[in-house]
Parts: structure tokens; sequence; C-alpha cells
């Protein structure tokens, strides 16, 4: 058989087209690859998006959800206390009632002050459960903020609130006024926060959300 030999040249040219057609090759797929993958977002921000809407993370709390005081007047100041039962003997005569030699206990916290009447308003929003005339305590207002919250109101005039209405935090469910219970302590409303059921001190829970109690 007689051997062919290729002259230099032409070896040269052989082997510069085999590499000209493997780099195209190489550029082909790297260029496809890069096409299919255009849309598709990074691990990373993949992992974002799930965390984003799997998140374990509580929610931001809302505003209203936090108890303020149920008055808006600066000069407004506690003029008889909550009956504490841990309380010093000092702390729980303060806070008896004490109506024609009858002594109760003051489930809640009368707010008084000022020689006129001021408004008083709800603590939390909610629906109003109740409104009803009591001959001693006067015009009293029960809410329902949630299903372990009631707010209730004693001695208040001029109520502008019905059962069945729905209320939201700060607005305004009538005036202060005067009760016979308590003549002595002039012009005032009293306010009663029951949780879980139980009577508590609402000077303890201001400022601290529902949700926590």
């Amino acid at each position: 058989m007689k051997k062919i030999k290729l002259k230099k040249p032409v070896l040269y040219g052989i082997y510069t087209g085999v590499i000209a057609l493997l780099l195209g090759a190489l550029y082909y797929i790297d260029y496809s690859n890069s096409k299919l993958y255009d849309n598709v977002k990074p691990e990373e921000d993949l992992r974002y998006v799930t965390r984003l809407f799997n998140s374990d993370d509580i929610p931001v709390v809302a505003a209203d959800s936090v108890i303020m005081r149920p008055y808006t007047d600066d000069t407004v100041q506690i003029v008889q206390n909550f009956y504490n039962y841990k309380g010093t003997e000092a702390e729980q005569e303060k806070a008896i009632i004490n109506y024609e030699q009858t002594y109760m206990q003051n489930n809640g916290v009368a707010y008084g002050g000022p020689q006129d009447t001021f408004d008083v308003v709800s603590a939390l929003g909610g629906t109003v459960t109740s409104v009803k005339e009591d001959k001693l305590l006067g015009n009293i207002i029960e809410i329902e903020a949630s299903d372990k919250v009631t707010l209730i109101y004693q001695t208040v005039t001029s109520v502008n609130v019905k059962q069945g209405d729905k209320v939201s935090q700060g607005d305004v469910l009538g005036k202060s006024g005067t009760s016979n219970m308590n003549k002595d302590l002039g012009n005032h409303f009293v306010f009663e926060l029951k949780v879980n059921g139980g009577y508590v001190n609402p000077e303890d829970y201001y400022d601290k959300n529902i949700n926590e109690l």
C-alpha cells in the first residue's frame, strides 16, 4: 500500500479546523445553557421566596391590640384603687367601698380628679355586649374585646353606645359621672378589666398586648 504523505501546510490547516470546530461546539453548549437558565432565580433567591411564604415568624402586632387607658384627659388620676389581696393593709383599706355599713372590695379602679366631666373611651376595640342602668353604680357598659378580655365601665353618663355596637379603640363611650354607691369620690368613673373570667388590676395591664395575656 502506498503511504500518502501530507505536506505541513495541509496538516496545520487540518489541526486549525479541528480546534475551531471544538471551540465552536463549546461556545454553542455554553450559549444554550445560559439561555435555558436566564429566567431561573438563583438558589438563594428561591430559598428567600420559600422563607417569605412559609415563614414561622409572628406577624407584627396591630397597635389597637395594646390596652390603652380608658380616658384621654391628662389631669385624670386614680381616686380609688383596685383591691389587691396581696397588698398591704393600708392599701386594702383604700380599696374598700363603704355603703350603708356594708363593705365591698373594689374590683376595678376609679378615675377622677377634674371637676367637670371628661370623656370615657374604649381601652380596646370590641363589641358592646351590655348597656344597663344601675341605681347605685349608674350606667354600666360592658365590652367584649376578645374571647378572654372584657372591659366594664361603671358610673358613665351621656352614654352614646348600645348593645351590639362595634367600637374601636379610643372611641368615646360617654362621660364621667357620680354614683350613689360612692358619692365621696365626686365626678369619676370605674373601670374594671376581666381576663379569662377573673378581675385584674387594670394598672398592671396598660400597654400590654391582649394576645400576650
